[in-house]
């Protein structure tokens, strides 16, 4: 996905032109687009653009010394455990990606029900004929998961596109560091992640652990996911800003960078492409995932169950309509920790909470005004709430405490900025825990590639 978006966002900029012939230089290109079971039958947008993005798990094309530095050992076949539609309106107006969970159980055509992710390696290994190349399985397995992803969503896909693990690696070092946010710190052995809570940048094989790890996650696959949306959302955050955007040689390494990761479909027009996408900014990239029931059990597997055909339809073919994506204003500037003041009310049920917390706000500059009990011992989210022109007074207080609910609050009048402490709260400096799932059946709310709360 990221490199994808190197070469389609940076194809809109000034020598755009220029970058897709660097691109197709490198490209790797395969005739994969079916021509059947591949149709617009859920009355989606005829005039969209639809790309299937897919993250491979070839591993068979790494040196030893690779592998180690990436933290994964030689496995046989190739896993295809990422896989995101892209879906662009034919106006260029705003990009939504939306990913497909890999446990989901759903119609192979010609196969029956199976995971999603063992449509690829079906048509990989079942439809070709016994003396074909790797490439052309490959193209097979390709075929085959778009007919599934068609059949799933109702729509025609209209290009495709993988990239591999060095690639994706590769790009994270090339630009410096994809921006992330943790409610609270990661290590987990199998997927090799170390990483502290809070806001950071990331690359490299960190990058890598960041977007894999599923043990250790609440929600499993379901936060992995997330964990990729954030991802995606950083680096066009990054692609975006000014560093890129006035740096061309930065821009011709990840253009060569992308292009040497990716395999894409045969008539997939980069800089066309780019072209329609120039409208695009972070506030109009939104992330959602497949509507879905929820985690089940199928043979003793563990399995995604995705909603009905007609509701799953309804939803994509609703994906360009204009009110999924709210773009956020600006983050406001933040002040000196000296210039704001707080009024802590505890309502964690914990007693002491405040005195302790007015401690440690003033050990870190600021000013606590008062301290209190809440209207409630109950709360279980910690709440920064603020009067309308105080956004940079509590932008700030927000920013010792990763994770806090930031809200305006009409009733609120002077220029102090209220903490309400909650049960998650584990002090100044400290993300709060991680905010309760949702369940499954409730309504998701697109992230942008502007959100930058934290995760888990």
């Amino acid at each position: 996905m990221a490199g994808l978006l190197s070469l389609i966002l940076l194809g809109a900029s000034g020598w755009g032109w220029y970058l897709t012939r660097v691109a197709e230089q490198n490209l790797s290109r395969q005739d994969v687009i079916p021509t059947d079971g591949n149709d617009n039958v859920g009355g989606g947008d005829a005039d969209a653009t639809n790309i299937l993005i897919v993250g491979n798990d070839n591993r068979t094309n790494l040196t030893p010394e690779q592998l180690t530095e990436l933290g994964v050992s030689l496995e046989p076949g190739m896993n295809t455990d990422t896989m995101i539609l892209l879906h662009v309106p034919a106006d260029g107006s705003l990009a939504s990606f939306v990913s497909f969970p890999r446990d989901s159980y759903v119609d192979v055509p010609g196969y029956g029900t199976h995971k999603l992710n063992s449509a690829f390696a079906l048509g990989y290994s079942e439809d070709p004929p016994a003396d074909s190349t790797d490439d052309e399985r490959a193209a097979f397995g390709a075929r085959k998961l778009i007919q599934t992803i068609s059949s799933i969503s109702g729509l025609t896909i209209d290009h495709y596109v993988s990239i591999d693990l060095f690639g994706f690696v590769l790009l994270t070092d090339i630009v410096g560091g994809v921006p992330v946010n943790l409610c609270q710190a990661q290590q987990e052995p199998k997927s090799g992640i170390n990483l502290p809570a809070g806001a950071q940048e990331i690359s490299g094989p960190q990058a890598l652990a960041f977007v894999r790890q599923r043990d250790g996650l609440p929600r499993g696959d379901l936060d992995r996911i997330v964990r990729q949306q954030v991802f995606i959302g950083g680096m066009v955050s990054t692609l975006l800003s000014q560093e890129v955007f006035f740096d061309l040689g930065l821009q011709r390494d990840l253009v060569e960078a992308a292009s040497q990761a990716l395999t894409v479909d045969a008539e997939l027009d980069l800089f066309g492409l780019a072209e329609q996408m120039q409208a695009v900014t972070a506030g109009t990239v939104n992330f959602q995932t497949m509507p879905n029931r929820g985690v089940g059990t199928e043979d003793g597997l563990s399995i995604v169950i995705p909603e009905e055909r007609e509701v799953l339809y309804d939803f994509f073919a609703n994906l360009t309509a204009g009110d999924l994506v709210v773009a956020p204003p600006a983050a406001p500037e933040l002040v000196d920790p000296g210039e704001v003041s707080v009024s802590v009310f505890n309502g964690s049920g914990a007693g002491g909470l405040a005195a302790q917390t007015q401690s440690e706000l003033e050990a870190a500059g600021f000013v606590v005004s008062s301290t209190g009990n809440a209207d409630s011992s109950d709360y279980i989210q910690t709440e920064i709430r603020y009067a309308e022109g105080q956004e940079s007074q509590a932008a700030t207080l927000a920013g010792s405490i990763p994770g806090a609910v930031v809200r305006t609050d009409a009733g609120l009048e002077g220029n102090d900025v209220q903490l309400v402490l909650g049960s998650d709260f584990n002090g100044v400096g400290q993300a709060v825990d991680p905010a309760e799932v949702p369940d499954a059946g409730a309504a998701e709310v697109p992230r942008t590639a502007a959100d930058t709360g934290c995760i888990n």
